[in-house]
């Protein structure tokens, strides 16, 4: 979800440090020569040593979710002192009567747990996995307080709080570096002769691009439902 260097970018810097005298033919072709972010010089350290000695204060690992509640994902990005570690954390909250878009992470397996509240939990696994009838299979179950559940890594899985109260949560990953696809707004990426065949030709034409534009754009949908029995207005997006 958070931007990263890509690996010809971190090569090419590395190149550029260890022999300075090739880097003004790298900024004649107009790259960069700035400083490697912290993360990356995480990431191309040779020893363990070498990554503590880049994280010299206390404060480097601590990472404090009250200070970034625009970002409740400590990864490895984020949280530097994670870089090595193969985990990132969430600290959150689900609104009461919100529902998160169905999403996966494609490097992450996600453990969910609830601290409060309640939360209803659909996730698909990987296609072939059928039921006793044969069709795609749907887990679903219901989880409160000391309670968890598990979505392997690019599973499709999406959670409703079906009260007025928000319910709180914890998840663990086990990538720095999680990922995360929104099911509904990237299929409906595709051109429009794809989505067509793919949906059988059930929606074509005009039908499409409606659909598109009704995708929500944010990740948090409230339920209406939810919201007129708990009279609450719709939360603007």
């Amino acid at each position: 979800m958070l931007s990263k260097f890509a690996f010809s970018s971190v090569l090419a810097l590395a190149l550029v440090q260890a022999r300075p005298t090739e880097a003004a033919p790298h900024a004649m072709l107009g790259r960069s020569t700035a400083e490697p972010s912290l993360t990356t010089q995480l990431r191309l350290a040779d020893t363990a040593a070498d990554r503590y000695a880049l994280l010299p204060t206390d404060e480097d690992f601590v990472y404090d979710f009250s200070k970034n509640p625009a970002l409740p994902l400590a990864d490895g990005e984020s949280f530097p002192a994670l870089v090595g570690t193969g985990l990132s954390f969430s600290y959150s909250q689900l609104p009461g009567c919100g529902m998160t878009f169905v999403h996966l992470h494609p490097r992450a397996t996600e453990i969910f747990a609830i601290a409060s509240g309640r939360i209803h939990s659909e996730m698909v696994p990987e296609g072939g996995i059928v039921d006793s009838k044969g069709n795609q299979r749907v887990i679903k179950a219901e989880i409160g307080p000391g309670m968890m559940t598990i979505y392997p890594a690019g599973s499709f899985h999406t959670q409703v709080n079906p009260d007025c109260e928000a319910a709180n949560f914890t998840a663990a990953f086990n990538s720095e570096d999680t990922g995360m696809s929104l099911v509904a707004d990237q299929t409906f990426a595709f051109s429009d002769d794809i989505i067509a065949r793919t949906f059988g030709k059930s929606i074509a034409g005009e039908d499409i691009d409606k659909v598109r534009h009704a995708i929500p754009n944010d990740l948090l949908i409230m339920v209406e439902e939810c919201l007129a029995k708990c009279g609450k207005q719709k939360r603007q997006v």
